[in-house]
């Protein structure tokens, strides 16, 4: 199984249920685990998938929102691409992009954070947000709130938003009040988090169905 499979399904649920195919991702992912068993050879299918459902996650998220980014004339690139490519190696856009991405530790060097998708502005390599996605919040939510407290605390990179995608398949983001401490860090120490499920949420400021993703992104490059 590869992102493409991945990639069919999702258009199968497009073609099933329209603009709101964004919420039976968790379904998707179930069945997806079903043919990936299918066809795993090896002793530890549980682990196999784990890492096939986390690299691929985010590439699914991708596919889902590459067109509609475009049409507000912006770019995404993998946080992957990134740091595991020299900037020399990369077109002059990219490389940019990394540059301008980049958290300073002093004397310890400057690194990437760790986010699964960027969007930029093609036209001068301005990053407008970034993007992390999991299924479940759990420890993830905690580092992505970290990454967004490094971002801003420098000039050059408190404008980036940091975002979180989920189908929150433990449901910390259901309820606002009260709050479990996934929707708490979201609420406080991020920009937002955009959740992909076939549950309602308690929608705020901060948390929200994926579909109004696209419209907050024009909202912030207005």
């Amino acid at each position: 199984m590869t992102i493409n499979d991945l990639i069919i399904l999702y258009e199968k649920k497009k073609e099933k249920f329209g603009k709101d195919a964004y919420r039976h991702i968790s379904n998707l992912l179930r069945e997806a685990k079903a043919q990936h068993q299918k066809d795993f050879e090896g002793d530890d299918h549980e682990q196999s998938w784990r890492s096939f459902k986390g690299k691929n996650l985010e590439k699914l998220i991708e596919y889902i929102i590459v067109d509609e980014v475009r049409s507000l004339e912006l770019e995404v690139v993998n946080g992957n691409l990134l740091e595991r490519t020299n900037g020399k190696n990369l077109p002059e856009v990219l490389g940019k992009v990394k540059r301008n991405l980049l958290i300073d530790y002093g004397e310890f060097g400057s690194h990437l954070p760790d986010v699964d998708i960027v969007i930029y502005n093609p036209k001068d390599s301005k990053i407008i947000a970034v993007l992390s996605s999991k299924v479940t919040l759990r420890e993830r939510i905690a580092q992505t709130g970290y990454w967004k407290i490094k971002l801003a605390s420098d000039k050059v990179t408190q404008h980036i938003k940091v975002y979180f995608v989920t189908p929150d398949e433990d449901g910390t983001l259901t309820t606002k009040i009260p709050a479990k401490k996934g929707r708490a860090i979201v609420e406080t120490d991020l920009d937002g988090s955009y959740v992909l499920s076939e549950t309602d949420i308690e929608e705020s400021n901060k948390v929200k169905m994926f579909d109004k993703f696209i419209e907050d992104l024009r909202k912030i490059i207005q």
